[in-house]
C-alpha cells in the first residue's frame, strides 16, 4: 500500500479544529502531563538512593535488584488488570486511584528507613509498582479521545518528554537534597537523609493529582467538542467506557498485541538496565560524586535525548511511514546494537558517560513508539487503556527478569558483563519488529 493510500486507510484527510479546541487539548494534556511527571519522580527515585540504601544496611546487588524487579513484576500485572479495569473507569479517575497509592507508599518507604527490613521494603515498593500502574492506561486512554490517529506518534514523543521530565527533576534534586543546599538564597537547607528522596516527590504528586481533579476532560465531548474526529474510524463511536469481556477479547486476540509485547519486554530490559543502575556505576566504577559535572550532565543528558528520541521516532513514523510503528522500530532496535556494541570497548568516564546517553536516546525511542502510539492505534478510543497495558506489562515483566539476573551477574563479577549484557535483547526485538514490519494496520481480526 502506498503512503497516501495508507494515509487515507487510516482517515488522516485533515480537517479544521473547532476555535478553541486546541487551548483546551492543551491545558488538558498538561494537567494529565504534570500528574504522570510527578508519577515518575516517585518511581526513579530509587536509582539514586540505590547506594545510599545499600551502605547503609548492607544490601548486596541481589538484594537491591530484588527491590526493584518487585516494583516491576508489580507493575507489569497492574498493566494487565489496570489497563482492563481503566477502559471501564475512564482515564482521570483511574490516574487519580494511582496517585493516591504512590503518594501513600513513597511516604511509606521513606519510613521503612527505620526499620531497616529487606522484605518490608519489596513489599512497599511492589505496592507502589501495582498503584503506578493506573497511570499509563489513564494516560494513553484519556489521549486517544483527544488526539487524531495521525497525530499519536507525535503525541508518543511527548509522552516520552513528560516521562523524562520526572526523571529530569528528580536527578537534579536528588543531589541537592542529599548534599544541602542554599533555598532561595536565604536559608541553609543542611544534608538530608535518602528518605527524602521519598517524600518531596510524594508532596509533589498531591499538588498534581489535585490540578488534575479540578481540570481534566475525559474526552473532547465532556467538554463541549463533538464530532472533532469524526471522519476516522477510531472516533467515530464517542463512548469511551467499554465492555470489559469485548476488551478482553478483542484484544487479547490480535497477534500484533503480543509481537509488540515481546518486543516491548526488550526494550525495557536494556531501558531498565541504564535508568536504574547507571548513577551506581559512575558512582562505582568511576568514584563520580553526584554533584560532580560529569554526573550531572549525564542526569541531564539521559532524559533530554530519550525525550528527543522518542519525539524524533513518533514525528518519522507518522510523517513518513503513514502512522506505521514496526519498520521504524526496527531501524531503531538495529542501530541500538551497533550503539551497545561501541559502548562496551568504551573506557574513562567520559566516554562512558556518552555511552549511557547513546542508548538513552535509541531505548527511549522504541519505548515511546510500541507503548503509547501502537496500543492508540490496535485498541483506539474504547480500548486503548488494556492494549496499552497488555503491551506494557510485558516491558516490565522482561525488565524485572532481566534486572534480577543482572544483580546475580554483578555480584559475582562486578559490572565486567554490564554492557554485553544489553546486546540480545535489542538483537530480538529487531526481529520481531521486522517480522511485522510490511503490515500497514495493527488492527487484525479485533479492529
Amino acid at each position: 500500500m502506498s503512503s497516501s493510500a495508507a494515509r487515507e486507510a487510516i482517515g488522516a484527510s485533515p480537517t479544521p479544529l473547532p476555535e478553541g479546541f486546541r487551548a483546551r487539548r492543551g491545558l488538558n494534556w498538561g494537567a494529565v502531563g504534570l500528574l504522570y511527571t510527578s508519577f515518575y519522580m516517585c518511581r526513579y527515585n530509587l536509582p539514586l538512593a540505590n547506594k545510599s540504601i545499600a551502605d547503609e544496611f548492607g544490601f548486596s546487588k541481589s538484594d537491591m535488584s530484588d527491590i526493584i524487579s518487585t516494583q516491576l513484576y508489580a507493575y507489569a500485572i497492574g498493566q494487565v488488570v489496570n489497563g482492563l479495569l481503566t477502559d471501564k473507569l475512564g482515564g482521570k479517575r483511574a490516574m487519580l486511584i494511582g496517585a493516591a497509592g504512590t503518594i501513600l507508599m513513597n511516604v511509606a518507604f521513606g519510613a521503612a528507613s527505620f526499620a531497616s527490613m529487606l522484605w518490608l521494603f519489596m513489599l512497599v515498593r511492589g505496592i507502589d509498582g501495582y498503584m503506578q500502574s493506573f497511570g499509563a492506561p489513564g494516560f494513553i486512554k484519556v489521549n486517544t479521545s483527544w488526539f487524531s490517529v495521525r497525530e499519536r506518534g507525535t503525541f508518543a514523543g511527548i509522552f516520552g518528554f513528560m516521562i523524562n521530565l520526572g526523571r529530569l527533576l528528580n536527578n537534579w534534586l536528588a543531589p541537592s537534597l542529599l548534599a544541602g543546599f542554599v533555598f532561595l538564597g536565604m536559608w541553609h537547607v543542611p544534608p538530608l537523609h535518602w528518605r527524602w528522596l521519598f517524600w518531596v516527590p510524594a508532596g509533589i504528586a498531591v499538588i498534581a493529582a489535585i490540578t488534575l481533579a479540578l481540570v481534566v476532560k475525559d474526552t473532547p465531548e465532556e467538554a463541549g467538542f463533538h464530532g472533532v474526529y469524526k471522519h476516522e474510524a477510531d472516533h467515530a463511536d464517542t463512548t469511551t467506557r467499554s465492555d470489559l469481556r469485548e476488551t478482553f477479547f478483542k484484544i487479547i486476540s490480535n497477534k500484533f498485541v503480543w509481537i509488540i509485547a515481546a518486543a516491548y519486554s526488550c526494550t525495557g530490559a536494556v531501558r531498565q538496565t541504564v535508568d536504574q543502575w547507571f548513577p551506581r556505576y559512575l558512582q562505582e566504577v568511576h568514584h563520580l560524586d553526584m554533584k560532580s559535572a560529569t554526573f550531572q550532565w549525564v542526569a541531564f543528558l539521559i532524559p533530554f535525548v530519550a525525550s528527543a528520541g522518542s519525539l524524533i521516532s513518533g514525528i518519522i513514523s507518522d510523517r513518513f511511514f503513514a502512522g506505521r510503528r514496526a519498520p521504524v522500530a526496527m531501524g531503531i532496535y538495529l542501530i541500538e546494537i551497533v550503539v551497545i556494541v561501541i559502548a562496551a570497548q568504551m573506557e574513562g568516564p567520559t566516554a562512558i558517560a556518552i555511552a549511557f546517553v547513546a542508548i538513552a536516546f535509541t531505548v527511549n525511542s522504541t519505548h515511546s513508539l510500541l507503548g503509547p502510539a501502537a496500543a492508540m492505534d490496535i485498541g483506539g478510543r474504547k480500548m486503548a487503556a488494556f492494549a496499552s497495558g497488555c503491551i506494557n506489562s510485558f516491558q516490565y515483566l522482561g525488565a524485572g527478569l532481566a534486572i534480577q539476573l543482572l544483580g546475580r551477574v554483578m555480584d559475582k563479577s562486578g559490572y565486567t558483563y554490564f554492557f554485553y549484557y544489553m546486546i540480545p535483547f535489542a538483537v530480538l526485538g529487531a526481529i520481531l519488529m521486522y517480522s511485522i514490519s510490511h503490515h500497514t494496520s495493527l488492527k487484525g481480526k479485533a479492529g
